[in-house]
């Protein structure tokens, strides 16, 4: 499985259209084989981070290289993100438990 943790400060003057892009590409996510998860938590001094999980390289790939998720990139970088981090990590180990 890879994780994708994508660390993120909006721009306050796009949040409207950034909120409708957003819904469109997490369902669109959501549709895509190998697809697992994607949450986003957002700091107190704003930071935001994404945990998205796939299960493998390739259908990773195929998420990125989607064209409306290019499309969807290239709006963050121009408008919506005034900065951004994206690491791309393989799960060495997982295991948890519920009581």
């Amino acid at each position: 499985m890879l994780v994708t943790l994508f660390r993120s400060r909006l721009d306050p003057a796009h949040l409207s259209d950034y909120r409708e892009m957003a819904a469109q590409m997490r369902t669109l996510a959501e549709a895509m084989p190998g697809f697992v998860s994607f949450k986003t938590f957002t700091a107190d001094d704003g930071e935001r981070i994404s945990i998205v999980e796939f299960e493998s390289e390739e259908t990773l790939r195929a998420w990125r290289e989607h064209p409306a998720h290019r499309e969807a990139q290239r709006l963050g970088r121009e408008r919506f993100y005034l900065e951004y981090r994206i690491q791309v990590c393989e799960v060495l180990r997982a295991y948890g438990g519920q009581r």
